[in-house]
């Protein structure tokens, strides 16, 4: 989410702008009679109504010498998504963006009071669009039961959240962008939540079982449960080092980084949440900006789009590999570097260069990102928030795997794919994201006219350098590296 304005996400959790899932809100006599056990459960605990069923995913882990094998993984639908009610019956503790004041007073009050409901595998599908395929998984836009939209977190195949180091290493992913319109973004980072979604925080007892914890470096306001407490007011923002490996629809992309200065997740309030709504997007503790490389934007106008005319067709399915080198090449060193490479067709593709004046290159590097930020006129809150170096060592820590699709009320999306600020004349470099001119990409148009868009990610892979994308590509077209 380079370049955009924060809370951008607000709209894809049922927080906002549309009704709870139908099914969501739908019981059969047996589920209210299950509720009667419900008066035991405690704040952020799951409900007895539904159990949850993660969904099983691919993932791999390779080496140079050894290949690459297969690790336990699944998938967990976010806690924001998710039925919640009093845990003594089943009325719902928020509804149509509202928390019930019956039950939610104050935020400890509300967590003691209300409970997080599991989904089954028919819930995950039929309610919420994310269907398993082989070797990994395809998210609707929309489906029958009203839900826009959904975030799903990648598990250890257990109760926690697979956490990836992966400095000194690559991540690749198959994806399918190519029902995906101006607007919608398929979009698939890591950020720095708790491994095991803030479980023991004051009230939550439910934890990445439930998919709870959720931060990013936009300091989000929408997150329903923080450290426990329902965030019933609004005030607080959750915020944690963000890196976008893949922010995409069928006209445009980019990748991401996004330094912090902490660690962790951290609930903000006041300034430290950056909000750009009081003047002070760049006050708070994490690059919100971030520094992005999107092909469109940097002049390669013809590198990513959908048809055989350009070097990446997005009418069909690629790899995408995401390099992370390090000063000295050791997993000691600091993170230097963050290379793109993507495989189609069987071929080996590089990242487009930039052919910006002034900025060279076609990697992202502290230098390419202030020689950016002064083209553009951009402030470098990147440089300011420690640049690479510390995203490095986010990394060192390591970070969850959020997979998503949505669409966004705040900005059209405009920041991925139009021209973006608005106001401001495309004759300024940077403004052009993308090819969309930003008359299709509001929510209103998309929910009437995308609503069987989905997005599909599979065989997730991750290690050695070199190691994750197919060896007969890179001899079929090294000389593009």
């Amino acid at each position: 989410r380079a370049n955009c304005l924060e809370g951008i996400r607000w709209h894809t959790s049922p927080s906002e702008d549309r009704p709870l899932p139908a099914a969501a809100m739908r019981f059969s006599a047996v589920a209210q009679g299950l509720l009667l056990g419900l008066g035991s459960a405690r704040a952020q605990q799951a409900g007895t109504v539904v159990e949850e069923a993660h969904q099983a995913t691919s993932l791999k882990h390779c080496t140079l010498t050894e290949g690459c094998t297969a690790e336990p993984a699944a998938v967990v639908l976010d806690a924001n998504w998710r039925w919640v009610h009093d845990k003594d019956g089943y009325q719902n503790c928020f509804t149509d963006g509202e928390w019930d004041s019956s039950f939610c007073a104050d935020g400890y009050t509300c967590a003691t009071n209300c409970a997080l409901e599991g989904v089954d595998t028919k819930g995950y599908e039929n309610t919420y669009g994310i269907k398993q395929i082989e070797d990994g998984l395809e998210m609707k836009f929309m489906t029958s039961d009203g839900n826009v939209g959904s975030r799903v977190y990648l598990t250890d195949g257990k109760e926690s959240y697979k956490m990836f180091k992966l400095k000194n290493k690559e991540f690749s992913v198959d994806v399918d962008v190519s029902t995906l319109a101006c607007g919608l973004n398929g979009a698939l980072y890591f950020v720095e939540m708790d491994g095991d979604g803030g479980k023991g925080k004051r009230a939550n007892m439910a934890g990445a079982k439930f998919g709870t914890g959720y931060c990013d470096a936009q300091c989000p306001h929408d997150i329903k449960w923080m450290d426990g407490e329902a965030n019933v007011d609004g005030a607080h923002g959750m915020c944690c080092f963000e890196m976008d490996i893949w922010e995409a629809n069928k006209m445009a992309t980019a990748f991401t980084p996004h330094p912090c200065n902490l660690e962790g997740a951290y609930k903000c309030k006041g300034t430290d949440c950056g909000d750009g709504a009081t003047g002070e997007r760049y006050m708070g503790v994490c690059d919100k900006d971030g520094c992005d490389f999107n092909a469109y934007r940097m002049g390669a106008e013809d590198f990513y789009g959908a048809g055989p005319g350009f070097t990446l067709d997005t009418t069909k399915p690629m790899t995408v590999v995401t390099q992370f080198f390090t000063t000295d090449g050791t997993d000691q060193g600091d993170l230097a570097e963050i290379r793109r490479l993507y495989v189609q067709d069987g071929k080996v593709i590089a990242d487009a260069n930039s052919t910006v004046p002034g900025v060279k290159g076609g990697a992202i590097t502290d230098e390419f990102c202030s020689a950016q930020k002064k083209a553009f006129q951009d402030p470098d809150d990147h440089k300011m928030k420690g640049g690479l170096k510390k995203m490095g060592e986010a990394l060192d820590r390591g970070m969850v795997l959020a997979l998503s699709l949505w669409d966004d009320k705040a900005t059209e999306m405009r920041w991925l794919d139009s021209a973006f600020p608005p106001d401001d004349s495309t004759s300024r470099l940077g403004v052009k994201r993308g090819p969309c001119d930003g008359t299709t990409n509001s929510p209103k148009y998309l929910r009437s006219h995308s609503q069987s868009a989905t997005v599909k990610y599979t065989n997730i892979k991750y290690g050695e350098i070199g190691s994750t994308y197919a060896a007969a590509a890179r001899r079929l077209d090294s000389i593009l590296l």
